[in-house]
């Protein structure tokens, strides 16, 4: 756009009357240059019209949807939300949604995460419409978000410096023979109020040579532009005689790719040609190439929008034969979703596929995945902090021991908009390693905790009181959530039209948030846990136990003992028993991990909810009910020695049934010294008035037993009541705790 031209229409328009005629001029200026992806000078003629009209919801959307395309998501939230005001998604039944990608992006989480799940009941009627799958995944992945925002990788993230990075926008591709590739949407001349004064502002490649780790000037690659095309995302063959790139052409502000190959040698790109219609499947989207050697074969994966995309582009891959020829391309159907998923690198030293996506479990925006392959592509895994951020992160690649991403994040170069254009970021590890201090190695396990992992009624192993099971916690987990259907149809009961509805979005959410979320905390919990046990750490993990209050206390008892054995088969069983030598104390290595059960039962259990077992839709399948059936590993600590607590009972727990209030209950625990050493008992803490405890000997001989006796005034108790008390052995900070539970009655 010239200089000329800018100044003669703006001279129109100031020169006539502030009426309608005026306004419509701004406005069709405004989608005229939205729609050729000038959103700068789209921005600025919107709230022009907003000056005049700021009542209009339709000027207030278009001002939004301006916002959103400019990457400034603070300010598209503030007019999203005012479009919500104003029609309530009757309009424009995406503002509600969009309000909270929008929070999402600005790392707002638990606001979004509100805004999410209102969102989904809005949107419930049409249950096949993309607005309602992105509002339900948004649910989990912000959930996710919220728990993984406390995990960060020790690496330092910095820009690449202005010999590669512009106020422009860079897109990193990838490092071959100590040369960067990377493409860059720049203008011969851009002023700072970032107006383009150039036909030429097109996406091109440009390389940056490496040297003495910095990055030279970079330089256009003349050999691969073609007048009016944009050019990018270059990637090798693996022998390094073929360079694979993008070619497009604009619609919009959209590429429409073809996927190219030249042959390169001494410095120079020859013999430039098109990939067959195998690969560039006329009428789609074809593009971001990237080679890797899957299975000893030569591959090319791509990003295509073909005819059997799930939605937007899709990731394929396709077997290089003689350099040429091309074999059937395949969709790689596990990382493909309704979004796109874009960006593709091979990670050869760790047989990884890096890709981006907006739509699984993210932090906002595009975030960085990657695949193992082990003979097929793994489900994704999020690459995590800093390689994310709420911001859009894509182009993941890396080389030797420092990893790139092409980001939008704050800290970018800009003119005016913090977050309007990509740069490139290296994530380096440290200069030098730090070796950690006990406490410090433990951190990344402290963080996750709690790990709350939910069951069914009385399962695992219903109806018995066994205290162990051979039943592995995923498989619980697995059948807990395939109920899901009947859960919402037992909550729903009774209700009916959009009562019912939000009771079967409850209870759905229930899972989503809670169920769903404790198996991704346990499978990020465990990972870390091995990485220590591998160093040699000794761990203890205490586990707490509740349930429900649907049977008594002993029996939950039982039942809160065979939850936590579920979660030990699980951990000994992971992926061919990784964890067996550490539980059973016969590693190599001298690591070892101790699981300390504390099954409270239903001791802190929501007195509210109901234990009619005749009331199966509030006592069994009500959101309040399934919200106590959990265990939690509640605290990881190192254990100091191979010493055990040596203080046992049989039965820690007495429960008295139903006593009236002034009853006077006694009860006598005996424990023992399972220890090969003499042992001291040398204090019994009360925490409440109420008890008495008495100790016949305190002074204990290898196998030897003792007496203890538990005494409670019910005077001032009433309802359902559990009090203790805890042995202190010298020695050790362990505490065996002996409870009596009762129903108190006037």
């Amino acid at each position: 756009m010239s200089r000329l031209y800018l100044i003669f229409l703006f001279c129109i328009l100031s020169g006539a009357s502030f009426g309608q005629d005026q306004l419509k001029k701004y406005l069709d200026f405004a989608k005229e240059q939205y729609d050729k992806g000038d959103y700068y000078y789209a921005l600025e003629y919107y709230k022009k019209a907003m000056e005049l009209d700021s009542a209009t919801v339709d000027i207030v959307w278009n001002l939004a949807e301006t916002y959103r395309a400019y990457k400034d998501y603070r300010k598209a939230e503030f007019y999203y939300k005012k479009v919500y005001e104003k029609e309530s998604s009757r309009i424009y039944p995406n503002s509600l949604l969009y309000v909270g990608l929008m929070q999402k992006q600005n790392g707002k989480y638990d606001e979004a995460l509100d805004t999410f799940k209102k969102a989904k009941k809005k949107y419930y009627k049409d249950k096949k419409s993309y607005r309602y799958k992105k509002a339900k995944q948004e649910v989990a992945s912000t959930v996710w978000a919220r728990s993984a925002i406390r995990d960060t990788a020790d690496v330092s993230l910095e820009p690449l410096p202005p010999s590669v990075n512009t106020p422009n926008s860079e897109f990193g591709h990838g490092i071959y023979n100590s040369v960067l590739y990377f493409s860059s949407l720049r203008a011969d001349s851009i002023s700072e109020r970032e107006e383009v004064y150039t036909m030429g502002y097109h996406t091109l490649l440009y390389q940056s040579n490496i040297e003495n780790n910095q990055f030279e000037e970079s330089s256009k690659i003349d050999d691969l532009v073609k007048d009016a095309m944009n050019t990018g995302n270059g990637t090798f063959s693996l022998d390094g005689q073929r360079f694979y790139f993008s070619r497009c052409t604009e619609q919009g502000y959209n590429y429409r790719c073809k996927i190219m190959v030249a042959q390169y040698a001494n410095d120079k790109w020859t013999y430039i040609d098109s990939l067959g219609e195998l690969i560039n499947e006329p009428g789609a989207n074809t593009t971001m190439p990237c080679i890797a050697e899957l299975e000893g074969n030569e591959t090319l994966i791509f990003a295509s929008n073909r005819e059997d995309s799930k939605g937007g582009l899709d990731l394929y891959y396709s077997q290089i034969k003689n350099g040429n020829q091309f074999g059937k391309v395949r969709a790689i159907k596990t990382l493909n979703s309704i979004e796109n998923d874009v960006t593709p690198w091979w990670d050869a030293e760790n047989n990884r596929l890096y890709f981006s996506s907006p739509w699984e479990d993210g932090f906002g925006g595009y975030d960085v995945f990657y695949s193992q392959f082990n003979g097929r592509f793994e489900k994704p895994v999020n690459a995590g902090l800093p390689v994310n951020s709420p911001a859009n992160d894509l182009y993941y690649f890396k080389d030797v021991d420092t990893g790139y991403v092409t980001t939008n994040r704050l800290g970018v170069l800009y003119s005016k908009n913090p977050t309007c254009c990509s740069d490139i970021f290296a994530l380096k590890p440290p200069a030098q390693p730090v070796i950690p201090t006990p406490e410090e190695t433990l951190e990344d396990l402290m963080k996750r905790l709690p790990v709350t992992l939910y069951f069914h009624n009385d399962c695992p192993n219903p109806k018995t009181r066994a205290i162990t099971t051979d039943v592995n916690y995923i498989d619980s987990y697995d059948e807990y959530t395939a109920m899901l259907d009947k859960y919402k149809k037992e909550y729903s009961n009774g209700l009916s039209g959009e009562k019912a509805e939000e009771a079967k979005e409850d209870i759905e959410s229930f899972f989503v948030e809670y169920v769903d979320q404790g198996v991704k905390d346990l499978e990020v919990f465990r990972d870390l846990l091995l990485k220590e046990l591998d160093k040699g750490a000794k761990i203890n993990l205490t586990v707490k136990g509740f349930a429900s209050p649907l049977a008594k206390t002993d029996y939950n008892v039982n039942l809160t003992k065979r939850r936590i054995a579920s979660l030990v088969n699980y951990m000994y069983e992971y992926n061919g028993g990784v964890f067996a030598d550490y539980i059973d104390d016969t590693a190599e290595n001298g690591g070892k991990v101790v699981f300390s059960e504390v099954p409270f039962g239903e001791y802190t259990a929501d007195q509210t909810t109901s234990d009619n077992p005749n009331d199966v839709q509030k006592s069994v399948y009500s959101r309040a009910a399934a919200k106590e059936r959990k265990i939690e590993i509640q605290s990881v600590s190192y254990l100091d020695e191979d010493t055990v607590f040596a203080l046992v009972t049989d039965q820690a727990l007495v429960d008295v049934g139903a006593k009236k209030r002034g009853d006077l209950i006694k009860t006598t625990f005996q424990v023992k010294n399972k220890s090969t050493e003499p042992i001291s008992i040398n204090n019994i803490r009360i925490p409440c008035e109420c008890t008495k405890a008495e100790m016949e000997k305190t002074e204990l001989a290898p196998g030897e037993s003792t007496n203890v006796t538990m005494e409670i005034d019910t005077e001032e108790l009433i309802g359902f009541m559990v009090k203790s008390i805890y042995l202190q052995v010298e020695g050790f900070d362990e505490e065996l705790r002996l409870y009596i539970s009762s129903e108190i009655s006037d």
